[in-house]
């Protein structure tokens, strides 16, 4: 065990704050007379709350006592079903009246100590994975109120707390500046490669006279198509492409013994303009089905479902992994190579397809899909064949540019989010300043707390303080918030 900074003390949350899970939803508490305004886990974000979907729900005035939030409370995520989100925390500071939270946040009122230097610790230990690494669960990862509240921190005197925060937050401030202004580049450079492609596969790099195509009515809202170069035409993608679904993985048949296992491509593994092989998993399927969804070099990958400005998305299979198929989620197209370049039917579907989709998709409550029928209508630009591949090797020169500026933008955030890490190991280890013999060590206020907590009663997570300690970190809540 390291050796403490003069000063600190070893210690709990529940040391010296209370932790309390929030209040369950109910269909019961839907409507009612006390409606009031409610957090849960969807208005935690990594930089601060997110506060433009607040809903509500019937609360008792007891229940309002127990559950409503104060200045300087902190929130967390008590679960998620990506285990890196757990402990996700925030920083309350009265933005709305009478607001209370919900189960699926924990809430960590501290009296004793800073709320900002709690909530840099907190989430220091969220992005270092410490919550996701003691959470527990299958499919829904939990950290639990009472894990939470016996977690362990070094304490600093409260003094030397506060300097931490400033000059942790002078050095935050111009990492969150940095990395804004990368991330910024990152958009503008994925908008210039959507126009690089947008452009080139409807013959915008063809110095020739544009003219309306035409293409044969289906019955469906194509929008406004853009002009094409003479000599070029309108098709739909199942006139030139063989488009299929793919495997639906069926739990019951999983052990058949005539059955053969395989990897398979999912909607994760499908993304915009690129393929992610990094977790592929494996399904077991009859050999015949197996053969018939075989991948093969030059398929198109299509998204079927997913969020809608997701829909269509893909890329080209180049046979990365031996005898792959793809889920039902994801669209086979073979198209026709003779008619037109694999590449230049997914940079088409992933500019004008995108639109294209979202346009002509479904959404239900929580997911948006196009069917198998209506991406087979995709209206798709087909160029003379003795120009295509002069144009894909275009495409991928100016394309090689903006990709070798994100590797760029993509190293800096990289530098950018490890120097992070490392100011706040250097934080919460006492190494960021300098330590002042003058402070009150953390180990006074800490036994000043044991002091006033009853011989037995109720834990330290839904105690109280008494009023002479509750005076006393009001006063030092109003000093440091």
């Amino acid at each position: 065990m390291s050796e403490l900074p003069s000063g600190w003390a070893r210690s709990t949350l529940q040391d010296f704050s209370e932790v309390r899970l929030g209040r369950q939803r109910s269909p019961k508490n839907h409507h009612g007379s006390n409606m009031r305004p409610y957090l849960r886990a969807a208005n935690v974000g990594w930089q601060g709350l997110l506060l433009n979907d607040v809903k509500f729900m019937n609360f008792t005035e007891n229940e309002v006592d127990t559950y409503r939030l104060q200045r300087g409370d902190i929130v967390l995520s008590e679960a998620s079903g990506s285990a890196g989100e757990v402990g996700k925390p925030a920083l309350w500071n009265d933005e709305i009246d009478d607001c209370c939270f919900q189960n699926t946040l924990i809430r960590v009122r501290t009296h004793y100590a800073n709320p900002r230097f709690l909530l840099h610790y907190l989430r220091y230990e969220a992005l270092r994975g410490a919550f996701a690494q003691d959470s527990r669960g299958v499919g829904i990862h939990h950290i639990g109120s009472a894990r939470l509240a016996q977690w362990k921190i070094d304490l600093p005197p409260l003094a030397e707390q506060q300097r931490i925060v400033e000059a942790l937050e002078d050095h935050l401030s111009r990492l969150d500046f940095v990395e804004s202004s990368l991330r910024n580049v990152t958009a503008r450079l994925s908008t210039l490669r959507d126009k690089i492609t947008g452009i080139a596969t409807t013959g915008g790099v063809v110095a020739e006279n544009r003219a309306a195509a035409k293409i044969h009515e289906v019955g469906i809202d194509d929008g406004p198509l853009p002009l094409l170069p003479v000599g070029w035409r309108w098709s739909r993608l199942g006139d030139i492409a063989h488009v299929v679904g793919g495997v639906t993985k069926d739990s019951k048949k999983q052990n058949d013994p005539e059955f053969i296992s395989v990897p398979y491509l999912r909607v994760a593994n499908v993304q915009r303009g690129r393929l992610n092989l990094a977790d592929v998993s494996m399904i077991r399927v009859a050999p015949k089905k197996a053969e018939q969804l075989l991948l093969k070099h030059g398929d198109v990958l299509l998204n079927e479902g997913g969020d809608r400005d997701k829909l269509g998305r893909g890329w080209i299979w180049e046979e990365q992994i031996p005898d792959c198929i793809h889920q039902n989620h994801v669209f086979r197209a073979r198209v026709d190579q003779s008619v037109l370049h694999p590449k230049l039917l997914a940079w088409h579907a992933n500019g004008f397809g995108k639109r294209w989709c979202e346009l002509n998709g479904k959404q239900s409550v929580n997911l948006a899909s196009i069917s198998l029928s209506k991406i087979k209508l995709l209206p798709v630009a087909i160029p003379p064949p003795d120009i295509q591949q002069n144009l894909v090797s275009h495409i991928e020169s100016r394309l090689s540019v903006a990709d070798a500026a994100l590797e760029t933008v993509e190293a800096g955030l990289l530098r950018a989010a490890a120097l992070r890490r490392a100011v706040l190991r250097r934080a919460f280890s006492g190494k960021l300043v300098e330590q002042d013999p003058s402070d009150e060590p953390a180990t006074v206020l800490l036994d000043r707390i044991r002091s006033t907590r009853p011989a037995r009663g109720p834990r330290l997570q839904t105690r109280r303080p008494s009023t002479a300690t509750k005076r006393e970190s009001q006063a030092v809540q109003e000093t440091l918030l």
